[in-house]
């Protein structure tokens, strides 16, 4: 079926939390800002992605079904 990472800029914190579970989809850098390398990976990598929404310090990730 497919999802899309979303991520509310205006909440988060560039904490790296979700970098740490899932480091090939989200990235902060050395600007303090938060990238995401891949806002639609393939399905395997959900459970990871859904981690890092449920562990966002600031709930500023979501899942957006395709």
């Amino acid at each position: 079926m497919g999802f899309k990472v979303e991520v509310d800029y205006d909440k988060c914190e560039s904490n790296a939390v979700c970098m740490a579970i899932a480091p090939e989809i989200f990235e902060v850098r050395d600007d303090d800002f938060l990238y995401v390398l891949n806002d639609t990976p393939d399905d395997s990598e959900r459970p990871r992605v859904q981690e890092a929404v449920d562990r966002c310090p600031k709930q500023a990730i979501s899942i957006a079904e395709l």
